[in-house]
């Protein structure tokens, strides 16, 4: 881990910062509102809000490609839990996410505000329970974001894309469209100081990120297009088209 004396314990302290503030805004001006169950529509602006925020302290830049689509599921490759910050800077979404995400401290708090719903990839019938909660994200105009890879990734490839989690895209006949996730630093390797996977350990990389002077991301943006009929058909094509969208960042990290 690149250690920087001075960068790193200032991020943290301003991390702890952001944490506080962005907490009691969701205290403020989301959770007092929420009288009939959660308010997905607040949290996700909440979150689309912070994550902004939280790109300015670090450094991150996001450029996004594409148009926002209308879709109700957007299917993206996965390289770890920026991905969630990266997407909600460009727009304000629902995400799912693997279970124990949500006992992580501090991260799991905010992901929590944000309105994430919550897999155990290990309980077959959880799967059911989430897919049912979709329909509510959707009713509030939202999109839900699913990593279809199922795990992430160093991004040297793309993972085929799993089918359970497309079936009410099928199911409902709602609209569906691909999003394509690339970073770029200037020292080191995305597969080793960006993504978060294998056998990593959340303190140690997520004190090698902010040694980062700089991190550049780029979220690109398919078109909508029926969900069709054939969630692993659907599935297949949903790939391929992540990987049509993927390239660097336009922006040099300096």
């Amino acid at each position: 881990m690149a250690f920087h004396p001075v960068r790193v314990p200032g991020r943290l302290l301003g991390f702890a910062r952001f944490s506080v503030a962005a907490l009691r805004d969701l205290g403020r001006t989301v959770e007092p509102f929420e009288t009939h169950g959660r308010d997905y529509r607040r949290r996700a602006e909440w979150s689309h809000r912070h994550a902004q925020k939280l790109c300015r302290l670090m450094n991150w830049h996001v450029q996004t490609v594409g148009a926002i689509p209308s879709a109700q599921i957007l299917g993206s490759n996965h390289l770890g839990y920026l991905d969630i910050v990266m997407i909600s800077a460009a727009t304000p979404v629902v995400f799912v996410s693997k279970a124990e995400v949500r006992n992580w401290p501090v991260i799991g708090r905010l992901s929590d505000g944000g309105g994430t719903l919550y897999l155990q990839r290990e309980r077959k019938g959880d799967l059911t329970s989430v897919i049912g909660q979709f329909e509510t994200v959707v009713r509030t105009g939202l999109p839900v974001v699913v990593f279809l890879e199922g795990t992430s990734s160093g991004g040297d490839d793309v993972l085929p894309f799993r089918p359970s989690l497309l079936a009410p895209a099928v199911q409902q006949g709602w609209n569906v469209a691909p999003i394509a996730l690339d970073y770029s630093i200037s020292k080191g390797t995305v597969a080793s100081d960006v993504a978060y996977w294998g056998d990593m350990t959340f303190v140690s990389h997520f004190l090698n990120l902010l040694a980062r002077q700089r991190l550049d991301a780029r979220v690109a943006f398919g078109s909508a297009r029926p969900a069709g009929t054939d969630r692993k058909q659907l599935a297949r094509e949903l790939r391929d088209e992540v990987i049509g969208l993927r390239g660097a960042p336009d922006s040099p990290s300096k």
